[in-house]
């Protein structure tokens, strides 16, 4: 795989042993297009596999950065392919839902790509939109399968933007802002 972007535009990372989805190029390109400017903002890569995700969102400037993955399988290759960021990309190698419950800092931009046979995507999605790693103006993008329906909102999550990917899509939810006093 090679990056599309930033710093590190056309370096090739290694794919991970085991079971595997990378994003593929056109896709990746596609939803930093859409994210725009990320230089300075922190960003959250839920499901990291490779680190990919990570790399392209740290090859275009966005920091501090965070990797999750729970695979003892893809944790040596997540490394080494991390070693090459501009920046310190943090990984964290335990399950999502825990990783969730734990973490106490937010991020301005989360990325979660689950395996499509994962069946709880929107329950996690549920419990992030509730947790500390969420604040107002956060973008949750969610890779799905297309025939995986869900709603337009999820607690205090609104849907934003949808793109289709072949036979995936990328749906893009922003946290609404709270409104207090408004109860």
């Amino acid at each position: 795989m090679r990056i599309t972007g930033g710093k590190l535009k056309g370096r090739i990372i290694a794919v991970p042993a085991g079971i595997i989805r990378p994003a593929m190029d056109r896709m990746r390109e596609s939803i930093f297009s859409c994210l725009g400017n990320i230089a300075g903002l922190s960003f959250l890569d839920i499901f990291s596999g490779s680190g990919i995700i990570a790399l392209e969102a740290a090859s275009r400037g966005a920091c501090p950065v965070e990797a999750v993955e729970q695979d003892k399988l893809k944790r040596r290759t997540l490394l080494e392919n991390v070693s090459i960021s501009p920046c310190r990309i943090n990984c964290r190698f335990m399950p999502a839902e825990l990783y969730v419950k734990r973490a106490k800092s937010a991020f301005d931009i989360i990325f979660m790509d689950p395996p499509f046979p994962y069946h709880f995507k929107w329950e996690l999605t549920a419990k992030i939109a509730e947790s500390p790693i969420v604040k107002d103006g956060t973008k949750i993008l969610i890779h799905r399968p297309r025939n995986d329906n869900l709603t337009e909102e999820i607690n205090n999550l609104t849907k934003i933007d949808s793109r289709e990917y072949g036979r995936s899509i990328v749906d893009f939810f922003v946290k609404k802002a709270d409104n207090i006093g408004n109860k």
